[in-house]
C-alpha cells in the first residue's frame, strides 16, 4: 500500500508558477502511474494529468495542457507538478493518487491512495 503527500501549494498571482510534490511511502510506488487530481468547493474531483510508471507517457486535461508538467522520481519515490502560467480558475486543492485503471482514464474510481491534497490559489 502506498501512503501519498501532498506539498508545496501557497498563494501565486497570475501568469506565475508553483511546483507541487508528491511524497510516497512503501516500495511498489515505481510499480504504478500515477496522476494529478483538483477540487473546488462544491464540485467534483477533476483529473489534472497522469504520468505512466516508468515516466515514458504523459497525459493531460485540456485545460492545463501547455500549461502544467507532470514528472516523477522513481528513485527518490517523489510526483511532481509544474504549473506554469497559472490562472485564477486553477484555484483548487490539487491530489495526487495511484492509477488502478486503464491507461488513459481520467474518471477517480480508477484512482486510489489519495493524499490529503495541497491548496492552491491564484489571486488575479
Amino acid at each position: 500500500q502506498v501512503q501519498l503527500v501532498e506539498s508545496g501549494g501557497g498563494l501565486v498571482q497570475a501568469g506565475g508558477s508553483l511546483r507541487l510534490s508528491c511524497a510516497a511511502s512503501g516500495r511498489t510506488f515505481s510499480m504504478y502511474s500515477m496522476g494529478w487530481f483538483r477540487q473546488t468547493p462544491g464540485k467534483e474531483r477533476e483529473f489534472v494529468a497522469a504520468i505512466r510508471w516508468r515516466a515514458v507517457s504523459t497525459y493531460y486535461a485540456d485545460s492545463v495542457k501547455g500549461r502544467f508538467t507532470i514528472s516523477r522520481d522513481n528513485a527518490k519515490n517523489m510526483l511532481y507538478l509544474q504549473m506554469d502560467s497559472l490562472k485564477p480558475e486553477d484555484t483548487a486543492v490539487y491530489f495526487c493518487a495511484t492509477m488502478r485503471g486503464a491507461w488513459g482514464t481520467t474518471t477517480t474510481a480508477d484512482f486510489a491512495s489519495w493524499g490529503q491534497g495541497a491548496q492552491v490559489t491564484v489571486s488575479s
